[in-house]
């Protein structure tokens, strides 16, 4: 299934070859290269003709920097009004920094998410490749499937803006929470990940290597919390974790003391084990951890190879897909989104109608997703997130979730405003579940099929995020849903994969980024890998992969195309983030840890400036940029001239110099002092029942066209009663019966 097949995309400049424009080729865009300037493009034969005939526009320059080469979004119009033109810049367009020179590192370090990364004893150090950046364009796919839907509808297109700023600051969550909830800020911590009340550690030496692993919490992770006990008993080495009730434990209340010791015993431990060994040993004994690969090893993955995820060409493997669609086999059915019949002897609100004016059910919010129907079986952050772009962008959203087993946001006691026990006062949680309404339902109870069926009906899109085959034990798999649905599109989210040998391993976001060779990459030379501490990374990119294709899907739809499946796996999407690194390996070039080094870049590096811990980042892409520099420092070390300077007043400086340098801001300067982050309204506010009005983070994507009008996070079951008797057809003394045989928990 290609949804994009026919469609044309006109890539300015270099964008041609840059992820976004490699997933709508996947999607089945005709990708054509040129640069725009004024009335001819350079490059190709293309003219304002080839503009009217495009469909999308996809430019690194943003609208200012366009009009200064006599591209104007009103010649745009002129020539294309159904055009979707799609800006990724370092800053945005229309703000103050908007002709700011960027990059990779001067964006990670102006979003927050370089000053998270590296080691409390060295300068912040930039993540494996082009991290923020290939996050902003699967953010800008995510974004150009919206305003390409809405077209479909309305006939005209749109500019959609993206900032990687924006997008990396986006990733902070849990800095953010910290911050405004307890004045606490979040530091660099290495080779562990930094929860806000506690630092676990998941970067371990092994006898020929690294692994990936780290203690989870509670019944989640029990069963590999104990078959590591179990294994580091076997081989006879001193075991504290011995005897630890692990679905009692919680990372965030253990002791700093008990914790250290727990962690040398299990660093022993690793260091007489092998990679060969974490593969096999470690896989079937579940212990939840993985091998810190090296970009060269990654082609010769048998799970990788059994999924068909490659394409060779000249000897070397490339990856063939973001995403896996499946279309469905049936046909003849009712549809999607059609009305399910109503029960005799009481009248209820047809479905699909809503309170124009009651932002609850998503009615009067506008939006390029606006009408169309979400049901959320999420209960992490992928599925979590990915239903939140869809919510923020107009889609009416209904979480299916269960007290029994709630959201993994709902629990995780961060901040000192949440409570243990308590499912509705976590800022996580409402930061990443804005604009959805809920619904509580013990899907293993049978009952729950009274309201469940209906909204099957209702729904246009299915979102779940729960281990492969789960759905299917609970009667809600494609299979079963496509023969009475054939035109609901389903995603499915996870590590691996819903296919393959490892498609049933348990496994968390620093997986795929362990498997894929970025952790390899991230760090310094001289000394071992590390993570981003508390900006998660597989976690936040696959959400809008999967929303940038279920919006694909739905729009194959309406163009008369069936419903399908859609199989996204974190793995195979961080290994398109590592394409490049994978690529030289394989042609003799093995890529090496070289903390802010970029080999496409003339000299880039973090430097310190006045203060405690506060640094500048400066990238010289070329031997103008460094004469230009040389000019200002007098020929002095670049440290020792920007070491007793003032870093705002510096910054300046350099730019207007035309140097590309970003401060690297902590979480006090992109809250409390970003203009451009405030004017972008990266943090809308919002009001919450229990944690009063705070700043949410928003989908950072901008629309030229298409109002965007997120909404709070809701309570868990807070409509269940609503959808039960609106949607479901449910009267009411059913529903009563229903809620007292605890159906709706």
């Amino acid at each position: 299934m290609r949804p994009l097949e026919g469609h044309v995309v006109i890539a300015d400049g270099g964008m041609g070859r840059r992820p976004l424009c490699r997933l709508l080729a996947t999607l089945g865009a005709e990708i054509r290269e040129c640069r725009l300037d004024g009335d001819s493009f350079d490059g190709d034969s293309l003219d304002g003709d080839d503009i009217a005939r495009a469909d999308f526009l996809v430019d690194s320059e943003g609208l200012e920097r366009l009009a200064d080469r006599g591209i104007t979004r009103e010649r745009l119009d002129a020539w294309n009004p159904a055009l979707v033109h799609v800006s990724v810049t370092p800053f945005g367009s229309g703000g103050e920094r908007s002709r700011w020179r960027g990059g990779e590192l001067v964006a990670s370090a102006m979003g927050g998410t370089l000053r998270c990364t590296g080691e409390p004893d060295r300068p912040p150090v930039k993540e494996a490749l082009d991290a923020c950046t290939f996050h902003a364009e699967m953010v800008a796919a995510a974004g150009a499937m919206a305003a390409w839907y809405s077209r479909l509808r309305s006939g005209l297109g749109q500019h959609v803006d993206v900032s990687i700023q924006e997008v990396a600051f986006s990733r902070n969550v849990n800095a953010v929470l910290a911050w405004q909830f307890d004045r606490r800020k979040l530091h660099r911590v290495g080779n562990a990940l930094n929860y806000g009340r506690a630092t676990v550690r998941c970067i371990w030496p092994l006898a020929d290597g690294w692994c990936f692993h780290s203690l989870m919490t509670g019944r989640f992770g029990a069963p590999a919390n104990q078959a590591l006990s179990d294994w580091i008993d076997e081989t006879g080495l001193p075991n504290p974790l011995r005897g630890v009730d692990w679905l009692r434990y919680d990372r965030s209340a253990l002791d700093a003391e008990t914790r250290a010791v727990w962690e040398r015993a299990i660093e022993a431990f690793f260091r007489t084990r092998t990679r060969a060994e974490i593969r096999a040993e470690g896989r079937r004994r579940g212990i939840n951890a993985c091998v810190v690969e090296e970009p060269g090893d990654v082609p010769a993955d048998p799970h990788l190879a059994a999924r068909g995820f490659w394409e060779e060409r000249g000897g070397i493997r490339r990856p063939s897909r973001f995403i896996r669609f499946t279309e469905a086999a049936t046909a003849g059915a009712q549809p999607a989104g059609e009305e399910a019949a109503q029960p005799a002897g009481e009248e209820s609100e047809p479905i699909g109608r809503r309170d124009e004016n009651d932002v609850s059910a998503g009615g009067g919010r506008g939006g390029p997703l606006a009408g169309v129907r979400v049901l959320d079986f999420s209960w992490a952050l992928v599925g979590s997130i990915s239903t939140k772009i869809l919510g923020d962008l107009g889609a009416d959203v209904i979480k299916v979730e269960s007290r029994s087993r709630p959201c993994l946001s709902r629990l995780d006691v961060q901040v000192a405003a949440s409570r243990r026990g308590d499912l509705d006062d976590k800022p996580w949680f409402a930061h990443l579940n804005t604009s959805k309404r809920s619904l509580s339902l013990d899907l293993k109870r049978p009952e729950s099929r009274e309201i469940l069926d209906p909204l099957l009906g209702w729904a246009d899109a299915v979102i779940e995020n729960f281990s492969p085959g789960t759905m299917d034990k609970l009667g809600l798999g494609y299979a079963e849903l496509s023969a009475a649905h054939p035109g609901l599109v389903m995603a499915s989210g996870s590590v691996y994969g819903q296919t393959g040998p490892l498609a049933q391993e348990w496994g968390v976001d620093g997986t795929g980024g362990a498997l894929s060779g970025r952790t390899f990459l991230t760090g310094w030379a001289d000394r071992d890998p590390v993570v981003p501490g508390s900006v998660p990374y597989g976690d936040v990119i696959v959400p809008y992969v999967m929303a940038a294709g279920v919006i694909a899907a739905l729009g194959h739809r309406l163009r008369g195309g069936s419903g399908c499946h859609i199989d996204a796996a974190m793995y195979e999407i961080c290994v398109q983030q590592m394409a490049g690194a994978i690529e030289a390996a394989q042609r003799g070039s093995a890529p090496r840890r070289s903390g802010n080094a970029d080999s496409a870049v003339r000299l880039q590096d973090v430097y310190p400036v006045r203060g405690d811990d506060r640094w500048i980042a400066i990238s010289l892409f070329d031997d103008a940029d460094l004469e230009r520099l040389e000019r200002l420092t007098g020929g002095r070390p670049i440290a020792e001239w920007t070491r007793t300077r003032d870093e705002v007043e510096l910054v300046a400086l350099l730019q207007r110099e035309g140097i590309a340098a970003g401060i690297v801001q902590d979480i006090e300067d992109l809250v409390e002092r970003d203009a451009t982050l405030r004017q972008r309204g990266a943090l809308v506010e919002l009001a919450h029942p229990k944690l009063g009005c705070f700043g949410h983070m928003r989908t950072p994507v901008a629309f030229s066209r298409d109002a965007v009008t997120p909404y709070g996070a809701p309570a868990i079951g807070e409509h269940s009663r609503e959808i039960a008797r609106t949607l479901a057809r449910i009267d009411s003394a059913r529903l009563a019966e229903l809620e007292a045989e605890g159906v709706l928990e």
